[in-house]
């Protein structure tokens, strides 16, 4: 099973309520206050693991929610802290904010009131990424807008992004757990010396949130149904794919290592056949359009025999089409072209029309079910690749 999205609840714990005691010992019979204070309610934390590959975990356990922290005692005794829960999820992950609440407005207390029990200033909680895996921890102030490179597609529902995780061990502080209560013995003063209250926890935060995860990968191979993605990820990696003479045997995205001779290695990402409309989640649609939002390159696969009679133009114009529909970077993306099927004796007529229809000319040649032509398609990603992160290189230097 692949999930691939999926909506939780996360409820940081509860602070501890402090105490509210008097030291009572021999010859001290009227001891002064000794109450402690609650403990700290505990964290839930998002953390990126490169073990994971989608989000089944958080899909049959839903609700994410850290223990509270214990209450004090007397003798000055503090409650001890609640354990923070941390939450591992896939590489690639992006955590939108789902309807914030309206906030509580409180009564005015009446001034004897305040006077009895002086509450603790709270603060404003901003949450932070704290990227562990790098040599030197880092704190993003996540009150300004995301940093990142990738342009983000809104989903449907309203939603605010909020964290991307995409290295290994970074984490994201989703709620934070309330302070602990105040004891008796912080409210004693000169005119008030046996103080009979203390405060109660902070409540910790909570909040509907929305987990998606966006393959990471180096290659996207794009194409519709049955055009032949699945047998070309088989020859060019040991990943093993569904293949079947039917349309969406591939029924979720299937990650794929290419290895080459001088031992460098490219991630490759075959995700379920595009159809018309897909842009507006007709088929799998959204459902598999994110997951090449963060490749490098895009490889536009073309069965050239027409095995479904369609011609190879049409599958061209039609496939740029869905992918600037969806987001407009989509279609400025590096990609190659590539002819599969070229066995097929209808096949390099049917490439001498594409080429006059498209203008496309450094068309890749190949017929993935017999392994021709796949040396040469992987020489071709390699080099674009390469090319695309020198560019960034290149890009980074100027600034």
């Amino acid at each position: 099973m692949f999930v691939d999205q999926v909506k939780v609840l996360a409820k940081a714990g509860d602070g501890g309520k402090g105490c509210v005691a008097f030291l009572r010992e021999k010859f001290r019979p009227n001891g002064g206050p000794c109450g402690g204070n609650g403990g700290r309610g505990g964290n839930v934390i998002l953390q990126a693991s490169h073990d994971l590959n989608n989000l089944i975990d958080q899909y049959f356990a839903p609700r994410l929610i850290a223990k509270n922290g214990n209450p004090g005692g007397g003798k000055e005794k503090d409650g001890r802290s609640g354990k923070n829960l941390i939450v591992k999820v896939p590489c690639g992950t992006l955590i939108w904010k789902l309807g914030a609440k309206e906030p509580q407005v409180s009564e005015p207390a009446d001034e004897a009131e305040e006077a009895e029990q002086p509450m603790m200033a709270s603060s404003a909680k901003r949450p932070v990424i704290r990227a562990s895996g790098s040599a030197r921890a880092q704190e993003i102030d996540l009150a300004a807008e995301p940093d990142s490179t990738d342009d983000y597609v809104p989903p449907t529902e309203t939603a605010e992004l909020i964290a991307d995780l995409t290295e290994d061990g970074q984490e994201f502080l989703l709620c934070t757990g309330g302070r602990g209560g105040l004891g008796n013995k912080n409210f004693a003063t000169a005119t008030r010396q046996t103080p009979r209250f203390a405060q109660p926890g902070e409540p910790g935060d909570e909040g509907e949130y929305r987990l998606e995860l966006r393959l990471i990968a180096e290659v996207g191979l794009v194409g519709y149904p049955n055009a032949g993605k699945s047998t070309l990820l088989t020859s060019i990696s040991r990943a093993r794919p569904k293949i079947a003479a039917y349309p969406f045997t591939t029924l979720h995205p299937q990650i794929g290592i290419v290895e080459f001779d001088d031992y460098t290695r490219l991630t490759v990402c075959d995700i379920p056949g595009i159809i018309e409309g897909a842009h507006e989640n007709v088929g799998l649609g959204h459902a598999f359009l994110r997951h090449i939002m963060r490749c490098r390159i895009l490889v536009l696969l073309i069965d050239m025999a027409g095995t479904d009679n369609r011609k190879p133009w049409d599958d061209y114009h039609s496939i740029l089409n869905e992918l600037e529909q969806y987001h407009p970077s989509l279609i400025d993306r590096p990609r190659l072209v590539v002819a599969n099927k070229i066995d097929e004796p209808v096949a390099e007529e049917n490439l001498k029309q594409f080429k006059q229809k498209t203008g496309e000319t450094g068309v890749i040649q190949i017929a993935a079910a017999f392994d021709e032509g796949v040396d040469r398609f992987k020489a071709a990603i390699k080099a674009a690749v390469r090319e695309t992160e020198q560019a960034a290189i290149d890009l980074k230097n100027e600034e």
